[in-house]
C-alpha cells in the first residue's frame, strides 16, 4: 500500500483490524533508524505470515514536555526540521515499486500535541498525517473539551483525531489525576467533541523504567460499553509484561503505542554488540568503527522486539 496520510484511508484500515480482532500498533520515533525499524518489523512480518499491505502507525511528538521526539531527531534539535524530515523518510521506504518496505501501510500521526505548543504541527503538518492526538490534558476538563471540540470541527475533516480527558502517569513520576466519574466523564468529552479515539487512563505508566503496571482490563470494558464502540488508545505499554499485551481488541483498545522498551532494549543490545568490537576499534579498523554498525544493531535488535508485540497484539489474524 504505502505511506497513509489521508484520513478515511487510515479509518478503514484501522476498521478492518478492529473486525478481525486486532489492534493497530503505533510505534513511535525520534530517530531515522526507529523509522526503519518500524516498518522493517512491519515488513518482516507480514512476509513470514503472507499478510498483504500491513498496517503499523508511525508516530511522533513534536514539544510533549516529556519527550520531545522531533527535537530529538537532528544534532540541531529543530522540533520542525527533525518533524517533516522523519515523515518524509516513513514515505520515502514505504511509498512505490522501489521502496523497501512498500507492503506496509505506513499511517502517520502526531502524538502527544500540545494545543498551544505544538500549534504549528496541528495546523500546518495535516498534508503528512493521518492523525493526531491533541492532548489538552495539562488544562482544567472544561477547557480541555472546548479546545478539543474546536479543534475536531477545525479539522476533523482532514485527520483522524485522538482525545485525552485526564492526565497519564509517566515515568518522571508524575501520576496520572483519577476520578470516580472517569467514565461518565468520558462518554461527555467524546460526545461533545466528537473525537474518533480516547487516550484512556488503563492504569500503565508512560516511559517505564520496567515491568510492573496492571492493565485496567475491567475499566476498558466499561469504558467500551458506555461509549457505544470500540474507539480505545493505550499508551505505555511498555510497562507491562509480554504476556499481559494480548486480547486488547476485544476490550475496546483499537490502537496501542509503544516506544520506550524499544528503544531501551536495541541501545543495550546494540552497545554490547559495540563492547566485543573493542579491540578492533583500538586498533583502527575502520569496519569496526564506523557507526553504521551500532545503527544496524539497534533497527535489527529493535524490529524484533516489534515483531513481538505485532504478534501479542494479534497481527496474525490478518494473515490472507
Amino acid at each position: 500500500m504505502a505511506f497513509v496520510t489521508d484520513k478515511n484511508e487510515a479509518k478503514a484500515l484501522i476498521d478492518h483490524s478492529v473486525s478481525r480482532g486486532v489492534c493497530t500498533a503505533l510505534f513511535c520515533t525520534a530517530s531515522f533508524w526507529n523509522t526503519e525499524a518500524i516498518l522493517r518489523a512491519a515488513d518482516n512480518y507480514a512476509r513470514k505470515r503472507h499478510i498483504k499491505n500491513i498496517p503499523v502507525v508511525v508516530a511522533m511528538t513534536s514539544n510533549y514536555s516529556h519527550m520531545a521526539q522531533a527535537r530529538r531527531v537532528t544534532r540541531a534539535g529543530d522540533d520542525r526540521i527533525g518533524f517533516r524530515a522523519i515523515m518524509e523518510y516513513c514515505r520515502l521506504l514505504s511509498d512505490g515499486a522501489q521502496a523497501p518496505y512498500a507492503n506496509t501501510a505506513a499511517m502517520t500521526h502526531l502524538d502527544h500535541a500540545d494545543p498551544k505548543a505544538d500549534a504549528w504541527a496541528l495546523t500546518e503538518c495535516c498534508d503528512l498525517l493521518s492523525s493526531v492526538m491533541f492532548d489538552a490534558q495539562a488544562y482544567a476538563y472544561e477547557d480541555n473539551l472546548r479546545m478539543t471540540r474546536d479543534y475536531v470541527a477545525r479539522f476533523g475533516g482532514k485527520v483522524l483525531i485522538e482525545g485525552i480527558i485526564e492526565g497519564l502517569a509517566v515515568g518522571d513520576g508524575q501520576k496520572a489525576r483519577q476520578s470516580d466519574d472517569y467514565i461518565e466523564k468520558a462518554r461527555r468529552f467524546v460526545g461533545e467533541t466528537g473525537v474518533d479515539f480516547l487516550v484512556a487512563d488503563l492504569g500503565t505508566e508512560q516511559q517505564s523504567a520496567g515491568t510492573g503496571a496492571s492493565y485496567l482490563k475491567d475499566r476498558a470494558v466499561g469504558l467500551t460499553r458506555a461509549l457505544g464502540r470500540p474507539m480505545l488508545v493505550l499508551h505505555g505499554t511498555s510497562s507491562l509484561k509480554d504476556e499481559d499485551i494480548k486480547n486488547f481488541s476485544g476490550d475496546g483498545v483499537v490502537r496501542v503505542n509503544m516506544w520506550t522498551r524499544i528503544v531501551r532494549e536495541a541501545g543495550q543490545y546494540a552497545a554490547q554488540r559495540l563492547a566485543e568490537r573493542l579491540d578492533r576499534i583500538s586498533a583502527g579498523d575502520f569496519e569496526a568503527c564506523e557507526s553504521m554498525n551500532y545503527i544496524n544493531d539497534s533497527i535489527d535488535k529493535a524490529a524484533e522486539i516489534m515483531e513481538g508485540v505485532l504478534d501479542s497484539l494479534g497481527y496474525g489474524k490478518l494473515a490472507e
